[in-house]
């Protein structure tokens, strides 16, 4: 089943504040209120809020009840009338030698979060490996065969969120087959979500997903820099050079940066949503890839729901999300905390989040 890019059922909808008037609240996590504006008022609209929020590249505190409220709606309910594959097919395109753990990470939190089969697309040598962790993954070995394309591309059309990157590695011939595989998913209008190795390709060719739709990226801090920021000037040049790079991605990306404090970047609009703290000083290995999983299958429940802006809502949730699991695994484990403690407490944090009657944060 393919998802549907244009939608005409009614729809619950994620405003950003391009689209209305803010009023700032006194602190992050109170409502914030929204004024409709007619289109001839829009661009003073925008240059009072700028002034308002007194920030670089607004930088905008995120109003966390009035979207966790809103991520809870796209949750859909367990019935006997689905059958098996419709609360989400995800896809991972990863995994070689050296890395087995992160692709296998991605398949499994996207598994344990909710959706209901996951295909990993790995090298032969990573194969076997990833089938032991788990006999709950589709492991297809055809990544570095011949005709990779050939292969894999039918099982594309079948997924609904497809993951490039974790555990991918930098073997040159690898990435060009990637770079195929990508643009077999803009063709077909499958939405992405691209990390770690799969970000490393962007690097130099960022023109690939420029003006395209349903595409999440989420560079951590050193990721981000090399893909919007790696220019040798004053700091004036390089914030000019990262707003022209980051506008050229056009309206259908989003930009979850990674960190202390998550950002969730709007490319169009110069936008920066800021998420509440979380989490631990625990920064072990896996965590990225574990957002991965979960944010494709709240991307593709945001889509199912007809969200106006669905990478923004599901990045939202998925951060939101993965910072509490840190905060729960972390509490029971402390200094020796991992990702597979994270995974243990998805199913526990995601039912007291998102399906406890008034959703606890």
């Amino acid at each position: 089943m393919q998802t549907s890019i244009l939608r005409t059922k009614p729809r619950t909808t994620v405003f950003l504040i391009s689209q209305f008037r803010c009023l700032p609240s006194p602190t992050t996590d109170n409502a914030c209120s929204f004024y409709t504006q007619t289109q001839q008022h829009q661009q003073q609209i925008n240059k009072t809020t700028s002034q308002q929020l007194n920030v670089v590249g607004m930088e905008i505190p995120i109003q966390t009840q009035k979207l966790l409220k809103l991520s809870r709606t796209v949750v859909p309910r367990l019935t006997d009338s689905k059958h098996k594959g419709q609360y989400g097919r995800i896809g991972v395109v990863g995994g070689s030698l050296e890395y087995t753990g992160a692709p296998y990470f991605a398949a499994i939190s996207s598994l344990k979060v909710g959706a209901d089969l996951a295909h990993v697309f790995c090298r032969k040598e990573a194969a076997v490996v990833i089938k032991s962790y788990s006999p709950e993954l589709i492991v297809h070995p055809n990544l570095d065969d011949e005709n990779a394309i050939e292969i894999i591309a039918p099982w594309l059309e079948r997924l609904h969120v497809i993951i490039i990157g974790p555990g991918l590695g930098r073997d040159p011939e690898i990435q060009k087959t990637v770079i195929e595989l990508i643009k077999v998913c803009l063709q077909i209008e499958k939405p992405m979500v691209i990390d770690a190795d799969g970000l490393a390709i962007l690097n130099d060719h960022l023109d690939l997903i420029e003006g395209q739709r349903n595409i999440i990226l989420t560079p951590n801090a050193i990721e981000f820099r090399r893909l919007f920021g790696s220019v040798a000037s004053p700091a004036s040049e390089s914030d000019k050079f990262c707003k022209e790079r980051m506008a050229s991605l056009g309206e259908g990306v989003i930009v979850l940066e990674k960190g202390a404090r998550d950002r969730i970047h709007i490319p169009n609009t110069s936008e920066i949503y800021v998420m509440p703290a979380g989490g631990s000083g625990r920064r072990c290995g896996g965590q990225g890839d574990l957002l991965c999983g979960v944010l494709s299958v709240f991307f593709h429940w945001s889509l199912e729901a007809n969200q106006a802006n669905p990478g923004f809502l599901a990045a939202f949730a998925a951060s939101y999300f993965l910072k509490h699991c840190n905060a729960a695994a972390f509490q029971k484990h402390g200094r020796g905390m991992l990702a597979t403690d994270m995974i243990g407490e998805i199913p526990s944090v995601f039912a007291r989040i998102f399906e406890s009657a008034e959703g606890q944060c």
